[in-house]
């Protein structure tokens, strides 16, 4: 069996996926004509599919995030959100993912009228039934925006559809000039109300936003994080010397960095793959796993991102086990449900792999 078939059919988890970064690029061309958007550059789906890649591949943050203005733009009606939501999940399943955790920003997709909490219940209805149809697990996180003053009316949706399959509240968007102190009122609620936190961090920044992210807003998750590398001092075998404070506080506590790989080269947050800061992680014992970020933008999926950690860096399947099981610990389930798919599925999955694969030797 091939490497990627073989981490494609094993159970795996993903936690930092933005919706409106991966849509179906023939949908996009569908729900655009439907609403007659004519700003797309093509209406070919292999050829938008290249230039939106293209687009997003410029080293930048800011031009990366210019691609989501297309969209976003065809996400404002409650059937496209909901139709996106559950082509989402078809997709998941199709890339051997057990259980997800997307997320967006509903201040993006009332363009046509909707209220929030109409935009918000269109996806979890979508995502729903993507799980019944798929049987794909799922939580939503509710982004806020960093250069916007309404993230405290987004973290109280969040809280306020916790029963319903909203899971946690991020913040999100351009790093530079927009520091998540700035946003410490919806932090507080979000944080009085016993409810999960993940901040995009460490990305477009250094390690200081990481440390407001954790030590001022109370993430329990960071979104990126791969600037934490800056706190950490190794020797010409690149063997850690030193670790700062910051860095020996986020390995003690285990606080989970959500690691990108792919879409971190497309932003700038490194200058190519194989300086990426993930392997000297996971080598510490950190609590890192492996994320899509945005599907389309980055043109990726779970798969393709484990399989290009295993041709880099050497992973085994015993390390997209662990990796994969690191990320079901760190997501917003509840205890008892992360401990049922852990031992229920996900360790089984890669034992009947084991298996399979000791069959085709023998």
């Amino acid at each position: 069996m091939r490497t990627e078939e073989i981490i494609r059919s094993v159970p795996k988890v993903l936690l930092h996926d933005h919706l409106d970064g991966g849509l179906r690029p023939q949908s996009i061309i569908d729900l655009a004509k439907d609403i007659k958007y004519n700003k797309l550059p093509t209406a070919d789906a292999g050829e938008l599919a290249e230039w939106l890649h293209r687009g997003a591949n410029k080293g930048n943050l800011v031009e990366y995030l210019q691609g989501f203005e297309h969209t976003c733009a065809v996400m404002q009606t409650k059937e496209s959100l909901y139709r996106i939501a559950y082509e989402m999940m078809e997709d998941m399943k199709n890339d051997g993912v057990c259980y997800v955790e997307t997320r967006f920003a509903p201040v993006f997709h009332a363009q046509k009228g909707l209220y929030h909490e109409e935009i918000i219940q269109a996806v979890l209805d979508g995502l729903e039934k993507g799980k019944n149809d798929f049987g794909v697990g799922y939580g939503l996180i509710l982004c806020g925006m960093r250069n916007m003053k309404n993230s405290l009316e987004i973290a109280e949706l969040a809280v306020s559809f916790r029963k319903d399959g909203v899971v946690g509240f991020d913040l999100a968007g351009e790093e530079g000039g927009y520091p998540p102190k700035k946003h410490l009122d919806a932090f507080q609620y979000i944080k009085q109300k016993n409810f999960n936190i993940t901040i995009h961090a460490g990305e477009a920044f250094g390690k200081e936003s990481i440390w407001q992210a954790i030590q001022m807003c109370g993430a329990h998750r960071i979104g990126h994080g791969t600037r934490i590398i800056e706190d950490i001092v190794f020797d010409r075998d690149g063997k850690v010397v030193v670790l700062g404070e910051l860095a020996q506080y986020i390995l003690d506590t285990r606080l989970p960095i959500e690691i990108c790989l792919l879409s971190n080269v497309h932003t700038g947050a490194v200058d190519k793959l194989e300086n990426h800061p993930f392997i000297k992680l996971y080598k510490e014992k950190f609590r890192v796993f492996l994320n899509t970020d945005d599907r389309l933008m980055s043109n990726t999926t779970l798969t393709k991102e484990y399989t290009t950690a295993n041709e880099l860096f050497g992973l085994n399947l015993d390390d997209v086990e662990k990796l994969n099981i690191n990320a079901m610990k760190s997501s917003f389930l509840p205890y008892k449900e992360r401990l049922n798919y852990i031992y229920r599925i996900i360790k089984p999955g890669y034992q009947k792999m084991r298996d399979q694969l000791l069959s085709l030797k023998a």
